[in-house]
């Protein structure tokens, strides 16, 4: 994928049924940011995503403990939470390099929080309301940075 997307979502499955499909298509070592503000289903998406990998046990997020790890998937799968964190060290009390550039895949919530560590080069996905649409219309933007 190069540049930028813009796609329409105009119901959570739509959002779980595109994030099922990049969790098929994605590579070892790809990392990926997500934000949006609560309630715009980062979640569900998240929940495509790891579908697509092949994880088949419950996907939440990991509000309190920062990262869940699935590995039953294809591919090693990182979730990070860090809405929570406060101050950018936390991160590397938890050797968040070992996820960030290892085998897996990782997709980060609320990356902006911990902007000055995220690799040079990430995909970054944002979730937004546009009411006038429609209660479930969602603008799902995806750029390569």
């Amino acid at each position: 994928m190069t540049g930028k997307k813009e796609i329409e979502s105009f119901s959570a499955q739509d959002t779980f049924e595109l994030g099922r499909k990049i969790g098929e298509e994605v590579e070892k070592g790809t990392v990926f940011t997500l934000n949006g503000d609560l309630g715009v289903g980062k979640t569900v998406f998240t929940q495509g995503v790891a579908k697509g990998l092949g994880i088949t046990g419950p996907v939440n997020s990991p509000t309190f403990t920062i990262v869940q790890i699935y590995e039953e998937g294809r591919i090693p799968f990182y979730h990070f939470d860090v809405y929570r964190i406060g101050d950018v060290s936390e991160m590397d009390e938890i050797g968040y390099e070992d996820y960030f550039y290892g085998e897996g895949v990782c997709l980060i919530e609320w990356a902006q929080l911990v902007e000055e560590i995220l690799p040079e080069h990430y995909i970054s996905i944002t979730i937004s309301k546009e009411l006038d649409k429609g209660f479930d219309y969602r603008k799902i933007t995806i750029e390569e940075i």
